[in-house]
């Protein structure tokens, strides 16, 4: 561990497992991460079964959270006034993205926000691309961090921006995503698996929100291969390496994904914030994918998706070959999902 580029790698059975004291797991770390954590984390007992970390944030960056909109702005003033209203980090500010607006009710609105001094009002009027809404809005942010938000979500801890910030400023660290709920307080996302369904999926989808989850994931803040941009941190320098989204070949579905794994080939590690809580009532503004167009583009996205990271939907890293594809609750495969081990690989 004292080398920075070694990597945390997987093996595919257990040799031995015991249950230590958070005193003897403090003791057990190498000594470069003990002293590591000893001057950047603050250990905290919040789970009886988890060594878990606050990590300490010497400086307060800027902080830049966008969120594209059309029309729905019940949803929009739901979304930000929680944010203005629970938050115990106050460095930010939002950019609210207007995608051709026509209710009356929600264009008065937009201009009545767009006073608040931490709100912009930007318009962009082109078709709906998400990517590169997104992206747009990038260019015109003044914080050093970039938070990708739906209009959709609406926060429920107050310390949520916080522990995310501090996660995203650790330098060794790319993505960062939000533990999402539905509004029946069941788990949205945890973080994504490549591979599930064939594609990704959402880790943990509809578990209870104040269950453990498998091997304590949905309570530990862990690595991750991706996470959604439905609320999601990331260094504005990565996100300009990158590129930003792809707005040519992913406009709407799975954009997050493949900017999550090529802030991954920068040498980054996505990270699944177990302490930030919010609600995401999910794709209640843009709708389902219920009409010939909008399958035909979800089918060619999902075909990009898997031409371009193929590798990774096959053997995720962050998840045990032994484990299911075919539901997003970790059961343990049937003999049919056999996965050839190839070494290093979850």
């Amino acid at each position: 561990m004292d080398n920075e580029q070694q990597s945390v790698e997987h093996i595919s059975f257990s040799l031995l497992h015991k249950r230590q004291s958070e005193g003897d797991l403090l003791q057990a770390l190498p000594k470069s991460l003990a002293e590591k954590l000893s001057t950047q984390a603050q250990f905290v007992q919040r789970n009886p079964n988890c060594l878990q970390f606050d990590w300490l944030l010497p400086s307060k960056p800027l902080v830049s959270l966008i969120i594209p909109t059309r029309n729905a702005w019940q949803l929009v003033k739901s979304c930000i006034e929680s944010i203005l209203t629970l938050n115990s980090y106050q460095h930010f500010e939002i950019l609210l993205v207007d995608n051709n607006s026509d209710e009356v009710e929600s264009l008065t609105y937009f201009e009545q926000i767009s006073e608040h001094p931490k709100v912009r009002l930007l318009k962009y009027p082109g078709a709906f691309n998400y990517s590169a809404i997104n992206n747009y809005a990038a260019r015109q942010c003044r914080g050093e961090i970039i938070g990708l938000v739906n209009n959709d979500i609406e926060v429920i801890s107050e310390h949520w921006l916080a522990s995310m910030v501090a996660q995203v400023m650790r330098p060794e660290i790319g993505c960062v995503g939000a533990k999402l709920l539905y509004s029946d307080k069941s788990v949205q996302h945890a973080g994504v698996i490549m591979g599930y369904g064939g594609g990704a999926g959402h880790a943990h989808k509809f578990f209870a929100a104040d269950a453990p989850g498998y091997m304590q994931r949905l309570v530990a803040s862990h690595n991750v291969s991706a996470v959604t941009a439905a609320c999601l941190l990331v260094k504005r320098a990565d996100f300009e390496k990158v590129g930003g989204l792809n707005e040519q070949d992913l406009k709407v579905a799975f954009n997050d994904v493949d900017f999550c794994l090529k802030v991954r080939e920068l040498g980054r590690r996505n990270l699944f914030c177990a302490e930030a809580l919010l609600f995401h009532h999910e794709s209640v503004s843009r709708g389902a994918e219920d009409t010939p167009e909008k399958m035909q583009r979800f089918e060619s996205e999902v075909a990009y998706l898997k031409r371009t990271w193929g590798a990774v939907i096959a053997h995720d890293p962050a998840y045990n070959r032994h484990l299911t594809l075919k539901q997003e609750n970790f059961l343990v495969a049937d003999s049919h999902e056999y996965r050839p081990y190839f070494g290093g690989q979850g």
